[in-house]
């Protein structure tokens, strides 16, 4: 059977020629071909005979009328599982089921498509140069982003304009209200425009549950959208598909953050600030393509207002007998010196910074996930070396173990040196690790602690190995005092000068 192009040429050359072999020739047909076509005059699809009769036997004849009666009563069954459900049943009385599987799903499919359901029809939107702004946070951890080894848990809190679809990301830890201003606000100070309306989902951080079992705006939100200038609109409650540019976007972007990884040949970071620069580069370069649609949406988008919002909360705590301080329910860690003072924290997304009166005292990483306490043994491993029984109770005990290397190596000295000499050493290990820093002895560590390292090790070996004197230590007296002459003083005369 010849195409209705070779058809056409072989028709037109031949009312020219009237050549039978050059216009077969022309038409790429064989001329025997191109006779049948000439004499019948009729394209190819008259001239084929449709194919009614089956040239070996139906396969599922066996189960199909048993198929199509499952189909009726509960038609979304998919066709692999209802297939081998029948199988089981049937078995060999079903004909040859066994080796008909993709029949079966075309016969299933052919159903569907006359007597299945309909499916969810989306409609395309019509979408206005700077009217709507879409935000919503994409889970990046799929990204594999590692900071000088260490795994990056992330979020990227994304906007999105839904005309030229020009994009933002910000890195943060959560979908809080904290990540939203700062993403926000990061989103519209790099386009350098605000458009009509922000519109995005019913996030705990921008909604909140009414009684009635709807959702409205958060007094919080609604502050920041205003600061702006910028209507607020959500979505039905569990129809992500009505953000549906921001949705799609996501996926586009962590693709395209992938395709950059692979050309970089890895996807480890020095620091996350270096993480970040390689973001904003990926996205300059995903919206060069977007400039002349954005330029359509700056004619009708308002200026920024002259300031910009905090975007840092504040919290005011005292620093308990603990030398800890607890913030958004969460404890952490700060040096002994400022037990018992009243110090103001201000809380970012990622980090807190502690100051007493005008005086930054110190900056904290923010906890991320379900973490309750963020403990640096930094702040007590001197403490704990005065008092190393309070180590084996100690509440966030778990904190102290930095990775699972120190996990591991604790285990060792312990079975190595008993619960207490084992612990003791131990403390000691914190204390090389804040003298060196974790990073610098994690993988000797881990060397010590595994199988390959045959006999008992302590941490002045790793001292030794590391060439590092010995700590001093307070030199043990053995003190036997001589007793006799207490003895001829107190049998003496005591004068007491008035």
């Amino acid at each position: 059977m010849i195409t209705n192009k070779q058809y056409q040429r072989l028709m037109s050359e031949y009312e020219k020629t009237g050549k039978m072999v050059v216009s077969a020739m022309k038409a790429d047909v064989h001329p025997q071909t191109a006779r049948k076509y000439v004499e019948a005059a009729r394209p190819p699809a008259e001239l084929q005979a449709k194919h009614i009769w089956r040239t070996r036997p139906d396969p599922v004849a066996g189960i199909w009328e048993r198929a199509e009666q499952m189909l009726s009563q509960a038609p979304e069954l998919e066709a692999k599982e209802l297939f081998e459900y029948l199988c089981a049943m049937y078995g060999p009385e079903g004909g040859t089921v066994g080796l008909a599987l993709r029949t079966f799903q075309r016969r299933v499919l052919a159903w569907r498509l006359q007597h299945g359901p309909d499916k969810e029809v989306f409609f395309a939107q019509e979408h206005l140069p700077g009217q709507v702004m879409q935000l919503d946070w994409t889970n990046a951890n799929e990204l594999g982003i590692t900071i000088a080894g260490r795994r990056l848990e992330h979020l990227l809190c994304h906007s999105v304009l839904t005309y030229s679809n020009w994009e933002w990301a910000s890195r943060c830890q959560s979908e809080s209200l904290l990540s939203l201003r700062q993403g926000l606000q990061a989103s519209l100070h790099q386009l350098g425009a605000v458009p009509e309306r922000l519109q995005i989902d019913n996030s705990s951080a921008a909604t909140h549950r009414m009684g009635s079992g709807g959702r409205e705006f958060n007094p919080d939100f609604l502050s920041l959208v205003q600061h702006y200038g910028m209507k607020p609109q959500t979505i039905g409650i569990d129809c992500p598909d009505q953000n549906g540019d921001v949705e799609s976007q996501n996926g586009h972007l962590k693709r395209r953050l992938t395709q950059h990884l692979l050309l970089r040949g890895y996807r480890d970071f020095e620091t996350v600030e270096a993480y970040d620069t390689f973001v904003v580069k990926v996205l300059h370069k995903a919206n060069d393509p977007r400039r002349a649609r954005l330029a359509e949406e700056f004619k009708v988008m308002r200026p920024l207002p002259p300031t910009r919002l905090s975007e840092y909360d504040e919290a005011s705590c005292r620093v308990s007998q603990h030398s800890t301080i607890r913030v958004k329910k969460v404890t952490y860690s700060v040096p002994a010196r400022l037990i018992g003072q009243e110090v103001r924290v201000q809380v970012y997304e990622g980090q807190l910074k502690v100051f007493h009166g005008r005086e930054l005292l110190l900056s904290l990483g923010r906890a991320a996930g379900e973490r309750r306490a963020v403990i640096d043994y930094r702040h007590l491993i001197e403490h704990l070396l005065r008092k190393p029984g309070a180590f084996a109770h100690y509440v966030h005990r778990e904190e102290l173990f930095p990775d699972s290397s120190f996990r591991l190596a604790y285990d060792r000295l312990v079975a190595d040196h008993g619960e207490r000499a084992g612990r003791l050493e131990y403390l000691h290990l914190l204390r090389l690790a804040a003298e060196l820093g974790e990073a610098a002895i994690s993988t000797l560590v881990g060397e010590y602690s595994g199988p390959a390292h045959p006999g008992k090790w302590r941490v002045a070996d790793l001292r030794r190995y590391l060439g590092l004197s010995e700590r001093p230590t307070v030199p043990e007296l053995q003190l036997q005092p001589e007793l006799a002459s207490y003895d001829a003083l107190l049998s003496g005369e005591v004068t007491h000068v008035g």
